[in-house]
């Protein structure tokens, strides 16, 4: 009899893992590479939220934003056949609490910025734009399963949003720390 203390089961041993739905799947599959991106934003988010005061006013929504992608994994590690079963909600209401938030900072901001810029400045913008690149890195994955099997519209909308989220994050750590943005400028090429 296995015990269950134990977080190793040998099961995924020959390359295989198991889905929620009951189904075994190879570990590089596309559902398995969406949740993988996924777990790495959330878990860059934990850190993100590690770093900031226990009071800080990003703290409860970064909370609630890790809880919605932690149910989103749940809902991935599903197949189509299996989705009945599920209890996890989805995201329903998400884009939108992310678009409000995101117009909150915006007019804290002032003038939006219309251009690039280079990731840093202090190590929460940088970590926000760690997150942001991770976001859009599960977005991609999500895509390419979305064409395989479909992938609830609300889960891709949330992703969507949140990578945008990150980037107001950032320049909005980056005024409340008094870190100037740094601009990327597009500098002619030289003749060789």
């Amino acid at each position: 009899m296995a015990d269950k203390n134990k977080i190793y089961t040998r099961a995924g041993d020959t390359g295989k893992t198991g889905l929620l739905s009951g189904e075994r799947i190879a570990k590089d599959d596309i559902r398995i590479e969406c949740n993988g991106a996924i777990d790495e934003a959330t878990s860059t988010i934990g850190s993100l939220r590690a770093q900031l005061p226990p009071d800080h006013k990003w703290q409860q929504n970064l909370h609630r934003i890790q809880v919605e992608l932690m149910n989103i994994m749940s809902h991935i590690a599903v197949t189509e056949s299996g989705r009945d079963k599920m209890n996890a909600p989805l995201p329903v209401n998400e884009a939108s609490f992310l678009e409000n938030w995101m117009d909150e900072i915006e007019a804290g901001l002032g003038s939006a910025s219309e251009h690039f810029l280079v990731p840093g400045g202090t190590e929460i913008a940088a970590l926000c734009h760690v997150i942001r690149t991770q976001v859009r890195r599960a977005e991609r994955r999500l895509v390419s399963l979305h064409r395989q099997d479909s992938v609830d519209p609300s889960i891709l909308q949330m992703i969507n949003r949140l990578s945008d989220l990150f980037f107001k994050l950032s320049r909005q750590e980056l005024q409340d720390s008094g870190t100037d943005e740094e601009r990327w400028k597009v500098f002619k090429s030289r003749d060789r």
